[in-house]
């Protein structure tokens, strides 16, 4: 059985993958294999793989980022409106560690 504490680390890492692709994408335009491997690498977690092409759809059909072909490849960049959004995650991380401490 998981401890709070692992329960909470899922919560925050797979079920909230939106957070950790638009970081990613705020640096860089990504496809999505890209993204996937750059989670692992970066943050130290890996997604599924059909989870992380779900999340990029749905953040590109709620215009959080754009998808561009490049040869064959479906790249996605982030919008104004994604880093509006990642912009209020990091605040509320930051509100939710002050009251934490």
């Amino acid at each position: 059985m998981a401890s709070p504490a692992e329960r909470l680390a899922a919560l925050n890492t797979t079920d909230c993958l939106w957070i950790y692709i638009l970081r990613i994408l705020r640096d860089q335009d990504m496809h999505a294999y890209a993204v996937r491997n750059e989670i692992e690498k970066r943050f130290g977690f890996r997604s599924g793989i059909m989870t992380a092409y779900k999340v990029l759809y749905l953040l590109h059909r709620d215009g959080y980022v754009r998808k561009a072909t490049r040869g064959r490849r479906k790249v996605y960049a982030i919008t104004p409106s994604g880093r509006a959004e990642l912009r209020k995650a990091a605040t509320f991380y930051r509100g939710l560690e002050k009251k934490l401490r």
